[in-house]
């Protein structure tokens, strides 16, 4: 009998939708969320109302923007402001606009895997602050951060805003932070957003606005696969669930297939079969509470040297350095 021939998976896009799609439960990486239009759409969720993150990490920054920015300069004037997953850097712009100000002697090296992302952001930062040395850094967190790493001794000031760190599990969480902690020196600092525990209603609006555009994000990719991958998704044959669990702080995003239906991914010659409401698990988004945090640090050789909120307790941002051993 002739075998038939092996698909050849060329990109980590193809290899993880592949198994992904073929795994059960079917899942899919959120980090796919993020294309041209994908990065459109979560300009646009960050805009809606119910998307209380962006407004409670906002004003956290307007509120200690001159306790932060001591907090950087602490005991070396001269450091890297290093941030992971920078997107427009709407709230960083506040604490870089601060600094200017304050003559601080720092560069600013936002990392984000979308060079469509980080090209924006440069634009945007040399029209509306031209006196920030800026220089983005395309790729994965952990290889720019080697990358920096290898270039000399300057304290730096790792920033991770947006809670970006509830996309990970607990575990997977601790494996994070100590993956960044193995690139710190004793006097970095490590500045993380939070969200914080709530109204359990709060953060389903914030995942299920009325309006759509976070339906549409999840959406985004299929299709995503759609355009790159030659596939056939039909996006309306598919409904955007968000569900919230208070005792876990974990909410999490599917799509749910609304009919037993068939779907080809010409790219890796692949046909995907869904039975009526089967799930497609595509994001979690982790929320917190500072016993959480001081056990996610203490695991991560990590302790908290500082933490900042906005009035309505929603969200906090946690400041860490490496642990005295």
């Amino acid at each position: 009998m002739q075998e038939e021939p092996k698909t050849i998976l060329r990109t980590k896009f193809e290899e993880e939708v592949h198994q992904g799609l073929t795994d059960f439960p079917k899942h899919l990486s959120s980090k796919y969320f993020y294309d041209e239009l994908g990065d459109k759409l979560f300009q646009d969720i960050m805009n809606m109302p119910e998307y209380y993150l962006t407004n409670a990490e906002h004003n956290i920054f307007e509120a200690h923007k001159a306790e932060i920015s001591e907090l950087f300069r602490e005991g070396n004037e001269k450091f890297k402001l290093i941030e992971l997953g920078a997107g427009d850097g709407r709230k960083t712009k506040i604490l870089l606009a601060y600094l200017t100000k304050t003559k601080a002697d720092f560069k600013y090296q936002p990392i984000d895997i979308s060079q469509n992302v980080l090209n924006q952001l440069e634009e945007s930062i040399n029209h509306e602050l031209p006196d920030v040395h800026i220089e983005p850094l395309q790729g994965t967190y952990f290889e720019v951060l080697n990358r920096i790493n290898i270039e000399n001794g300057t304290k730096k000031v790792i920033l991770f805003l947006g809670s970006n760190i509830g996309n990970l599990l607990h575990h997977q969480a601790i494996d994070f932070l100590k993956h960044v902690c193995d690139f710190m020196n004793d006097d970095d600092l490590l500045f993380i957003g939070f969200d914080q525990k709530k109204n359990p209603q709060t953060v389903l609006n914030a995942y299920n606005d009325a309006s759509g555009i976070t339906s549409d994000f999840n959406k985004n990719i299929l299709a995503r696969i759609n355009r790159e991958l030659r596939a056939n998704f039909d996006l309306d044959k598919f409904v955007h669930w968000e569900v919230y669990d208070p005792e876990t702080g974990t909410a999490k995003s599917y799509l749910v297939s609304k009919e037993r239906q068939s779907v080809f991914i010409s790219n890796l010659n692949l046909q995907i079969e869904f039975e009526p409401w089967e799930t497609i698990h595509t994001e979690i988004s982790q929320k917190y509470d500072d016993k959480i945090v001081s056990w996610l640090a203490q695991e991560s050789r990590l302790q908290i040297v500082g933490k900042f909120s906005d009035p309505k307790q929603q969200f906090k941002n946690y400041v860490f350095k490496k642990q005295i051993l």
